[in-house]
């Protein structure tokens, strides 16, 4: 499948590390100018030293004042790839406030907020877009010790469908990614106790975890105009988790 990104300005959130670093890297390759968005500035100059036509920018996506000066620095931008979220792991009855705050901050707020403001331009300048959101397949069935981080992703699925609708018929399609466990350098550590490991690998038909390519390559697929039908959906890339 010949893909091209030439000419285009995608922002990718989260793109120093795991998931959203292979994306950038990969939509490089296919001839974007890429701006890469992280928290982690120092992750973000290694990402630029080994891809110099990156454009990089710092930011903490909780802070909804300073994704609007960021963005609004950093437009045009023709296509999203909100990547950037947290997890944690625990009982209900052991979350607090500033656990519950810090996951909806940056996983619903921050990306609601940045795609508030590329959305606008895209309007104000009556260009087509599309929009690729990573939500989890911890959005659509229940995982233990998940459920503050399952209802962040089950939020990002709503407003994926909702934004698709409503942006449509501007020619801006919407569209979202639920992985199942993804073999980034934080996934391995986080299912290296074998028990929990095998556990999981018993509900995945595939018997096998996603790997960063795999999440890149239908990220790829539904930015660009091979996907240009398709629009409001979630997209399971979960070896068949949420199907069986």
């Amino acid at each position: 499948m010949n893909i091209s990104f030439e000419d285009k300005r995608i922002l990718v959130t989260g793109a120093a590390s795991g998931i959203g670093r292979g994306i950038t890297l990969r939509l490089s390759q296919f001839g974007a100018t890429v701006v890469a968005i992280d928290v982690e500035n120092e992750s973000l100059d290694i990402l630029k030293s080994e891809c110099a036509s990156i454009i990089t920018a710092t930011l903490d996506l909780s802070n909804w004042e300073s994704v609007q000066e960021t963005i609004n620095n950093l437009l045009p931008i023709d296509m999203l790839v909100n990547c950037a979220g947290v997890v944690e792991v625990l009982p209900l009855t052991d979350i607090t406030e500033d656990s519950y705050q810090r996951l909806f901050d940056v996983n619903v707020k921050g990306l609601i907020s940045i795609t508030k403001h590329i959305v606008a331009d895209l309007l104000a300048r009556k260009q087509p877009g599309s929009i690729v959101n990573i939500s989890s397949q911890a959005s659509q069935a229940g995982l233990l010790n998940h459920t503050i981080y399952s209802a962040t992703k089950g939020a990002v699925d709503a407003f994926t469908r909702t934004l698709a609708l409503e942006v449509g018929p501007k020619n801006i399609r919407v569209n979202c990614v639920n992985p199942t466990v993804v073999m980034t350098p934080l996934g391995r550590k986080a299912w290296s106790d074998t028990n929990a490991r095998y556990s999981m690998l018993a509900k995945i038909p595939l018997q096998r975890f996603a790997e960063i390519e795999d999440v890149v390559d239908a990220v790829v697929f539904l930015l660009s105009n091979k996907s240009g039908m398709i629009t409001g959906h979630c997209l399971p890339v979960d070896g068949g988790f949420l199907s069986c």
